[in-house]
């Protein structure tokens, strides 16, 4: 098990500790909502806590095995319950890692909306989006995920100024929650003439998709709706009917474009579902403003100092920031290996999430 893990799980080892001799001094009961309190941070903790405490007494028998491995008459005796020990010990760490897993459960098993925006770097910066579309739908193609297009504006020579997407399948947030960011390209573009390395930035934000009972109200008041002719590829409807919609939610002025569908209803339909993810987004953001744990704006800025991954055509490298990650694996990964950088994301996330578990002091 990673050693940062094991010391935040021993961090909640001695919080599980403190909370069971709070609860067996009978002062308690005299503040009840304490008790309360307590006693469900107690439960919570105990999930994890008890099958870690088996773990640790299967780690300190290998550790006394180690001492008999000198013995000749019985060092295959040892080597074997070493082995017997250690898959008793991944057993123990799945179930440590699906307890955890269950907290997001619900929400990583929905579909997403996932928006990529041109940051700096002008025309370079379009046909950087195109490029990480691509990567996003060959990956989704890898998982079997339905991939639908909400709102394209092309890009004057390639790619795109911005692209919607609803990503539809099993487990899609979860896996792409975490590509939200600053995205950061270093290459020289097909037309630099002298061979100068340029650096060009998207945005990528993932929203979870909401149920019906979760969608914010919105006062139809608080709605601008202009329809326009749509434009850009899209068949001989293009630009001979008003069916593309733009809305504007005036209090917080987020605005959402669909002309994906040659009907209004649906484009309009297709714009307020976005147009809530977005809402919800924002609200969330806003929440975890003062948390431990801070989150960046989804969208972040577009410069090149907000970036949470660099790719680097060059040498061939992708670096997430985030987590101080460098893969010399570009090509694979444009073509849709997200999963060599995604699964160390969230390894991350999973070893974070253990503080947020409790209220743990490491003083």
């Amino acid at each position: 098990m990673n050693h940062s893990i094991i010391k935040k799980l021993n961090l909640l080892h001695k919080r599980y500790i403190y909370i069971e001799k709070k609860l067996s001094n009978y002062k308690i009961y005299n503040n009840q909502k304490n008790l309360r309190v307590l006693s469900m941070e107690y439960i919570n903790l105990s999930l994890i806590i008890k099958p870690f405490i088996k773990w640790k007494k299967l780690e300190s028998e290998l550790n006394n095995n180690q001492e008999l491995l000198y013995d000749e008459e019985i060092y295959s005796i040892v080597l074997e319950d070493n082995k017997n020990i250690k898959i008793k010990q991944k057993k123990i760490e799945k179930e440590i890692t699906m307890l955890l897993l269950s907290k997001n459960n619900d929400e990583n098993n929905r579909n997403c909306f996932l928006e990529i925006r041109a940051g700096s770097g002008g025309n370079e910066a379009a046909i950087f989006v195109g490029n990480i579309y691509r990567m996003y739908i060959r990956y989704a193609e890898s998982k079997g995920w339905r991939v639908k297009i909400i709102n394209v504006h092309y890009g004057d020579y390639g790619g795109y100024k911005e692209i919607i997407l609803k990503i539809i399948g099993n487990g899609v947030y979860g896996k792409l929650r975490f590509e939200s960011g600053g995205h950061r390209v270093q290459r020289v573009p097909e037309t630099e003439s002298q061979g100068r390395v340029h650096t060009s930035t998207c945005t990528v934000a993932v929203m979870p998709e909401l149920s019906k009972s979760e969608m914010p109200e919105i006062n139809n008041n608080d709605l601008k709706i202009d329809t326009f002719r749509s434009s850009g590829a899209g068949g001989q409807h293009v630009n001979t009917t008003d069916s593309a919609i733009r809305i504007t939610h005036i209090p917080t002025g987020i605005v959402v474009e669909c002309q994906d569908e040659r009907s209004q209803h649906k484009n309009k339909s297709k714009a307020l579902s976005v147009l809530v993810a977005r809402i919800n987004a924002a609200e969330i953001a806003k929440r975890n403003k003062n948390e431990s744990l801070k989150r960046k704006n989804l969208l972040g800025t577009g410069d090149r100092s907000d970036r949470n991954r660099t790719y680097n055509f060059i040498q061939k490298r992708v670096t997430d920031h985030r987590i101080n990650l460098t893969v010399y694996r570009l090509d694979e990964i444009m073509n849709g290996k997200l999963d060599i950088l995604i699964k160390h994301i969230i390894n991350k996330y999973h070893t974070d999430l253990l503080l947020s578990t409790s209220k743990v002091n490491e003083n």
